[in-house]
């Protein structure tokens, strides 16, 4: 299992376990711009994570 990688906004070495409340960020800093990023609709998502035809639903008679 990976126990470090690189803070996704300083590009800090981190660890990934369960020490580390911010991960995958270094920081809480760090956390709070990526949050700010998401509010001023820097990040954005541009296909669904499932279409339609992808999910399952029951069948209702």
């Amino acid at each position: 299992m990976i126990t470090r990688a690189n803070c996704p906004i300083c590009n800090q070495t981190t660890k990934l376990d369960k020490c580390n409340e911010f991960r995958p960020f270094c920081s809480e800093r760090c956390s709070l711009v990526d949050l700010g990023k998401w509010v001023d609709e820097k990040y954005s998502i541009i296909e669904p994570a499932f279409s339609d035809g992808d999910q399952d639903y029951p069948e209702t008679h």
